[in-house]
């Protein structure tokens, strides 16, 4: 008996918890001339940081893809893989015959599907950024026909959908004709980046593998500037497993420049630089998730260490003091940066100068730093005391 009413008790406290975040709300819609419920998950810390951005997340089908996406929002900020986000699913269950229907012959949205298309575009999207502190990134998500949905607002001029999740994506006969339509190339011209995600999977039926196939090959042979598209395969003989499945996959390549250094970006995007151009491409790393996400992280330290062979080891250390200023501003207190300008000078064999900074970095270590023996190293090196 104690154990059930432990159980239950957790259960109740996890409920709470996670509705002290989320909020219900009814929206008037002028467009659809009627009520649409919503829920908002706010991600914690929003009341306590006034000035940080959130990107936003619109979740389609809210009735059971919202608690998905939503907690794995949370696990990927969790774990530094992705932003916090906010997240406003929007309440399908009993419309979602006329929100997301299209004509057959010509798979262009029907009225009542094109009233719910404009509800998203100016109603949900305006509420959410007059109401919250949204960044400019902004993700659409839904599955099976409210993916071919959020297929069309790839035909808005102005571009303002970053990530489009399409999650066992129902396409019209028609969605060839409809892409092509609307002159993708576009998104080239844009000082922004964007992905679109589908996902296959060996559950679905042949007729709808084929489908999904002829799409993702289409989308990938076009190599679209700053538009970045996911053809994802799930082996899966479920349908519902696959959706748990695409969600976190989707995260995981929309987010992937918001982690830090992985082995993967580093042998493709960094090994083979110079250090000046490493330095760039550290630097440009976090002003671009600061522009995309809104989120001032600072260079993680271990970021720094993941370029420190290619500062150290090519050219002759020549970019080892710029790297080492770098890290001072970001670091102030941190015995990094006079580390790495000691190394420059020691590397030109101006010893003075080397041991000066050598100095300067150990005092600002705590003498119980595990680190700090091997830190006077260099100063002993030197010849210094």
């Amino acid at each position: 008996m104690i154990q059930k009413s432990l159980s239950l008790l957790f259960i109740l406290f996890h409920f709470v918890a996670f509705s002290q975040e989320t909020i219900l709300k009814t929206l008037n819609s002028d467009i659809l001339e009627t009520t649409r419920n919503i829920r908002i998950f706010i991600p914690e810390g929003y009341e306590r940081d006034k000035i940080k951005n959130y990107p936003l997340a619109i979740v389609l089908d809210e009735d059971y893809l919202f608690d998905i996406y939503v907690a794995n929002s949370i696990l990927f900020a969790k774990k530094d893989k992705a932003p916090q986000q906010i997240v406003v699913g929007v309440s399908m269950e009993e419309t979602k015959g006329q929100d997301i229907s299209f004509n057959i012959n010509s798979g262009v949205l029907t009225a009542t599907a094109s009233y719910f298309y404009d509800f998203l575009r100016d109603e949900v999207l305006f509420y959410m950024e007059s109401t919250y502190r949204t960044s400019p990134f902004v993700s659409l998500v839904g599955q099976g026909y409210s993916a071919n949905l959020i297929t069309h607002f790839l035909k808005e001029d102005t571009a303002f959908i970053n990530s489009f999740i399409c999650i066992n994506a129902s396409f019209s006969d028609f969605i060839g004709q409809e892409l092509n339509s609307y002159n993708l190339a576009k998104f080239s011209q844009k000082d922004n980046t964007f992905y679109f995600y589908t996902n296959n999977s060996t559950s679905f039926s042949s007729d709808k593998q084929l489908k999904i196939d002829l799409i993702q090959k289409a989308l990938a042979g076009l190599e679209i500037k700053n538009f970045n598209v996911i053809n994802d395969v799930i082996d899966t003989y479920s349908y519902v497993s696959a959706i748990g499945e695409a969600v976190p996959r989707a995260l995981t390549k929309i987010f992937e420049i918001y982690s830090g250094i992985s082995d993967e970006e580093y042998n493709k995007n960094i090994k083979d630089l110079s250090p000046e151009d490493a330095i760039y491409y550290l630097e440009n790393k976090y002003l671009e998730i600061e522009f995309l996400f809104g989120t001032n992280l600072g260079i993680r330290v271990k970021d720094i260490y993941a370029i420190e062979s290619i500062i150290l080891e090519k050219e002759n250390g020549d970019q080892l003091r710029n790297f080492g200023k770098m890290i001072l501003k970001l670091f102030p207190s941190s015995p990094l940066g006079e580390y790495y300008i000691g190394r420059y000078y020691e590397y030109g064999k101006m010893y003075k100068k080397a041991l000066n900074y050598y100095k300067i970095g150990y005092g600002k270590m705590d003498p119980s730093d595990p680190n700090s023996d091997a830190y006077y190293e260099n100063i002993l090196r030197l010849g210094g005391q």
